[in-house]
Order: structure tokens, then C-alpha cells, then sequence
């Protein structure tokens, strides 16, 4: 069911700058409306409403439009004239293709001082006998009926007769009264029909104790009508071609079945939603993926010791259209929002790693270095236990830093330390020559050897 919304009435006011408190026409017409909502209180200065071609059964809250000047009901579901006697400015009414049969219901028309046009054609009150002359007697303001000029002898003729004309106006009124009743009646019990249908075999099912034996029918009942099912388009000739009278309920039930063939059809035109590619699986495993469908070539540079992958991007596409991303073990790149992914023969740098686009071919190029060497774990050195003395002593020495905020220093582990012999020598400039030390020998006898005395010859 389609409402009357402040959306809907803005959109249909463009020519006003889409204001509504303000607006003089709006046009509704085709909108599959069932109901007649909200205009009296948001268009208030309303002059012309086009209702037509809707599915609008009653005449309703239009009342309090004081300026409306021209209402057009036409091709809708209204039975009865009414509701329009707060209309003081209404001049025509148009309610062509209606279901109007109370032609009685015209007498509350008489308000309405200014109303010169009034279509009625296509209803049923038309058919009646004595219709025009009953319709032009009642409303003596009105110029015009169905499109027809109202003279001043028709006007006259049509008041000496008016009392015989109404009771034959009244009696077929009750005639359609009781047809209407019947029609409806047929109506409300094929849609109870729709609504519960009886079994496979056409009877109803309330003895519990015979459940299983009923399933086992309903199972090879509903096998044989899956076998015996009509095809669609005999169902839609059979709909289509079925005899009916011309009634509200037969056009709102065209309507609805045209309403949920156009739905099957959007539905069935509906492109599922594809589930989103898997690029790394629960366990980690990267998955390899080429949805733009790219050919690409992937070498390893072993002089440079890279790893290039040329991806053969389309020439004439924009850079901003592809996004690079490079992991240590695989690299991804969206090419309009299609992933391409390929997992890496070996570890890679990400921050060293670039991506060039060619520019006579275009294509994509990462130059990816590998990464170079492992990190080894290095055994721990157990270091000698320290005494429990030891130990408390130096936290009474950290808490006295701490109080006294000394600042901490880094102290070498005594075990680690290793003493090293520095032997610094003076410039040549600065140093004195030592006194020279004379080597005295001594022989057996007492004889002492001067080493400044030559030897002897």
C-alpha cells in the first residue's frame, strides 16, 4: 500500500521550489494510492488536485481545502459522493470510472454553490433510468453534466418530474444495493478460499489420529501435482480470460497480481550478490587470486637478489584505479576493486619494495627485494649465583638512590670485566734520554774491563 508522504508531495512540487505550505497544484495521479492522507494539512492554499488513475476508495480528508477549486477523481473505487461539503470553492468535479451507485449521494453537492462541472460518466448511476433528469433537478448551480451544456428547459422540465424520478431513482437503487452485497459476498469468499485451501484431495483434515495417514497422502499428492503443475503462461491466460463483473474488488485483485508479476519479474532479474573471494584462509594459507584476470610474469633477480612481478595492467587506465599492497610473504594489488594476490617464493622487505608503471605498456612492475640473512638466537651466559647478603645490600643501596634521587648507573658484571694493560709512551720531544749504563765485566784475577778502553792488539 503507497502513502501520501511529505517526500512524495515535495517532489511533485518542483515548479513551487519544492514548498508545500504554499503550493496551489500537485499532481498524484498513477501512484497506486489507497488512501487520501495529510493534504488538507500541508497544503492548505491548494486550488487544483489530481487524484487520478489510483485505487482510492472513499472521498476523505479534503474537507478544510476552503480554495480548492478543481478536484479530478477519476478511474478510482469510489462508491459514494461525500465528504466534500467543506469545499466552498470546488467548481469541478471530475469522477469519471468510478463505482458510484447511490446516486442519492449527489444531494450533498447542494453546499457547494460554485460547482458548475460534474462528470459522472462510467459509473453505475449513470445506467439508471431518469439519471440526468434526477442529477440536473438536485443541483440547480450546476452548468454542466458529463461534458453536456445544461439548458434552462431541461432545468425546468427536469423539476416538474422530479418526485416520480426519485422513487425510481430510489427503487433501482436497492436493486444495486442487494447486487452489491452479492458481489461482495463472492469476493470475500474467494479470497477465504486463497487463504485456506483443504487438502490435496479436496477434503479437511481434523481427525488427529489419522495425521500419519494423512501425510502419507499429502506425500503422494503433492508428487503428483508436482508432476501435473500448468505452465505459467496458460495460468496468466486463464486469469486474464476468466469472466467477471466489473467491480472494486475485481480491479484491486488485476492490480495486485500485476503488482507481484512485477515483482517475480525485478526478482528473478535480480543479480545475486557474489560471496566475498577468500584471500586468506582460517589456517593462514594465503590463496592465490586473479579476479581482473590479468596475465602477469613473476622472476627472481638473483644479481640483485629482488623479486619482479609484471603485472600487465590495461595501457590507458588511470593510476588512482589500482592500490599496492606488499606483505612480507605475498603482495595483493586492486585493480578496480577486483583483487589480484599472489603468494611470494620467498620473504620479502615491504619498506624497500617499489611498484613502477610502465610507460610505453603500462604495466604494473614491483621490484621487491628478499630479505637478507636470519635472526639467531644467541645462548644466555649463566651468570654465578649472587648471596643472599649480597642481594640485600644492593636493594638498601637502590632505595638510598631512589630517596636521595642519585641517578642510576650502568655497572659493568664483574665476571664479564677484563682488565686491560695500557702502555702510553710520550712524544720523542718530551722524553729525556736515560743516563747510559756503562756494563762493567769482571774477570778472575781483579781486573775490571772498561768498555771505553780499546782492546788490545
Amino acid at each position: 500500500m503507497v502513502h501520501i508522504t511529505e517526500d512524495l508531495i515535495r517532489r511533485r512540487a518542483e515548479h513551487n521550489e519544492c514548498e508545500i505550505f504554499s503550493l496551489e497544484e500537485v499532481t498524484l495521479h498513477q501512484q497506486d494510492l489507497e488512501r487520501i492522507e495529510h493534504i488538507e494539512r500541508w497544503c492548505k492554499e491548494l486550488k487544483i488536485l489530481y487524484l487520478q488513475n489510483n485505487l482510492i476508495p472513499t472521498i476523505e480528508n479534503v474537507g478544510r481545502l476552503k480554495k480548492l477549486e478543481y478536484l479530478n477523481l477519476a478511474l478510482n473505487n469510489i462508491e459514494v459522493i461525500e465528504n466534500l461539503e467543506g469545499c466552498e470553492s470546488l467548481q469541478k468535479l471530475d469522477l469519471t470510472v468510478n463505482f458510484v451507485g447511490l446516486l442519492s449521494s449527489v444531494e450533498s453537492l447542494k453546499h457547494n454553490v460554485h460547482l458548475a462541472d460534474l462528470y459522472l460518466v462510467g459509473n453505475p448511476c449513470s445506467e439508471f433510468q431518469g439519471y440526468r433528469k434526477y442529477v440536473v433537478a438536485t443541483l440547480p448551480q450546476l452548468q454542466r453534466l458529463d461534458g453536456t451544456e445544461i439548458s434552462r428547459s431541461e432545468r425546468i422540465r427536469s423539476l416538474q418530474g422530479l418526485e416520480e424520478v426519485r422513487k425510481e431513482v430510489r427503487k433501482q437503487e436497492t436493486e444495486y444495493l442487494k447486487r452489491r452485497a452479492k458481489e461482495r459476498e463472492e469476493a470475500g469468499e474467494e479470497a477465504g478460499n486463497k487463504e485456506r485451501t483443504p487438502g490435496f484431495d479436496g477434503r479437511w483434515y481434523t481427525d488427529i489420529k489419522n495425521t500419519d495417514l494423512m501425510l502419507e497422502e499429502n506425500q503422494e499428492n503433492q508428487e503428483n501435482q508436482e508432476n501435473q503443475e500448468v505452465d505459467e503462461e496458460q495460468q496468466e491466460n486463464d486469469f486474464w480470460n476468466k469472466p467477471c463483473s466489473f467491480t472494486p474488488e475485481s480491479r484491486l485483485q488485476a492490480h495486485r497480481h500485476l503488482e507481484d508479476k512485477k515483482r517475480a519479474k525485478e526478482k528473478g532479474n535480480e543479480k545475486k550478490p557474489k560471496p566475498p573471494r577468500t584471500l586468506i584462509t582460517a589456517e593462514g594459507r594465503v590463496m592465490n587470486v586473479n579476479e581482473p584476470k590479468l596475465d602477469f610474469s613473476l622472476t627472481e633477480d638473483e644479481v640483485n637478489n629482488t623479486i619482479i612481478l609484471n603485472l600487465e595492467v590495461y595501457r590507458h587506465m588511470d593510476s588512482s584505479l589500482i592500490d599496492v599492497d606488499i606483505q612480507t610473504t605475498y603482495a595483493r594489488v586492486n585493480v578496480k576493486g577486483k583483487i589480484f594476490q599472489m603468494l611470494l617464493p620467498a620473504e620479502v622487505k615491504p619498506d624497500s619494495s617499489t611498484a613502477l608503471r610502465s610507460q610505453t605498456s603500462g604495466h604494473l612492475v614491483l621490484n621487491m627485494p628478499r630479505a637478507e640473512g636470519e635472526i639467531k638466537v644467541t645462548k644466555k651466559v649463566p651468570r654465578p649465583p649472587i648471596a643472599p647478603q649480597q642481594k640485600r645490600n644492593n636493594s638498601q643501596e637502590d632505595d638510598k638512590r631512589k630517596l636521595n634521587k642519585v641517578p642510576e648507573r650502568l655497572e659493568v658484571d664483574p665476571s664479564k670485566h677484563t682488565a686491560v694493560d695500557l702502555n702510553i709512551v710520550r712524544s720523542l720531544k718530551h722524553q729525556e734520554a736515560p743516563p747510559p749504563e756503562v756494563e762493567k765485566r769482571c774477570f778472575s784475577d781483579g781486573f775490571v774491563d772498561d768498555p771505553n778502553v780499546p782492546p788490545l792488539i
